[in-house]
């Protein structure tokens, strides 16, 4: 029996850590429990009794227990990192604000039979998830556009068969053994986000295929809002902040990113990065004018 590991992390959100929690359990009965699943839950110093309840209501779930600063990157390593510990044959990795659809696992299977008969190898799996409300996709995955440029663009639904892409999301993301083995878990250096982007970046540089799942794999809003909005309102030392915070423009992270994976366009990138800071009412009529 295939031993699997879901990882989650979670910041004060524990109607929606829940909710998460209960799809993810409806979902592995629905697959008639072919599979023995272990799931790993970093609360990384929620307040509002987050593990409380993931405990009274999940008691099989492993709760660990986070610095406070780990943000989405460091809380989903630190789950992936205990869960190594376990050998399990395949990593789920899932945010806390998805609601998988119940026949996941049977997507999953699909795919890595596709994949095995496509490329002669297992890959990474994505999920495709809407917006409840627009019904619109909010999370997937992604091709290139232009790459020096490092624009993209997302895959539409296709129901009919996986897509291979680029850059995915891991919102619902799936990682086999042999993959871990070949190019680690989710890499040092990024704090909350762009570690997915990451990931399958490095797998297309081993080669080693990313597909998207056929239909969709379930549900997430898509609830970050223009930065740039409310930068030009803020003071020179607010901006800065905004610019480094981990759930602000993330420019740590981002510039990480750029220079591990995109090196040639990196000097303007950095360039650009303060250039908001400095005149932001300029970079703001230039970004609305080109987006």
């Amino acid at each position: 029996m295939q031993k699997i590991a879901v990882l989650f992390t979670c910041f004060n959100r524990k109607d929606k850590t829940i909710s998460a929690l209960n799809f993810l359990y409806k979902a592995y009965k629905n697959s008639g429990n072919k599979s023995e699943m272990t799931v790993y839950l970093t609360d990384d110093g929620s307040i509002d009794g987050t593990s409380v309840i993931v405990k009274q209501n999940f008691p099989d779930v492993k709760i660990l227990k986070g610095s406070g600063d780990l943000y989405w990157a460091g809380g989903m390593r630190n789950s992936w990192m205990e869960a190594l510990k376990g050998n399990y044959d395949a990593y789920l990795l899932l945010n806390d604000d998805t609601n998988i659809c119940l026949g996941l696992f049977e997507m999953i299977h699909v795919t890595n039979e596709y994949c095995l008969k496509e490329y002669n190898q297992k890959g990474i799996y994505i999920g495709a998830t809407i917006d409840s409300k627009t019904r619109k996709v909010s999370y997937g995955g992604s091709v290139f556009v232009n790459r020096f440029l490092a624009s993209m663009k997302r895959l539409p639904i296709n129901d009919n068969k996986p897509q291979k892409c680029e850059l995915g999301n891991a919102n619902i993301m799936f990682v086999p053994k042999t993959v871990v083995d070949k190019i680690g878990i989710l890499s040092d250096g990024y704090i909350h986000g762009m570690a997915d982007y990451d990931y399958t970046l490095k797998a297309l540089k081993k080669n080693i295929p990313s597909l998207v799942m056929p239909g969709v794999s379930g549900e997430c809003t898509n609830d970050h809002s223009n930065p740039y909005l409310k930068f030009e309102k803020l003071n020179f030392k607010e901006r800065i902040k905004m610019l480094y915070n981990p759930i602000g423009l993330d420019f740590k992270s981002q510039s990480y990113h750029m220079k591990k994976h995109f090196p040639l366009r990196y000097p303007f990138f950095y360039l650009m990065g303060w250039f908001k800071v400095l005149f932001p009412k300029l970079y703001f009529i230039i970004f609305q004018k080109n987006r």
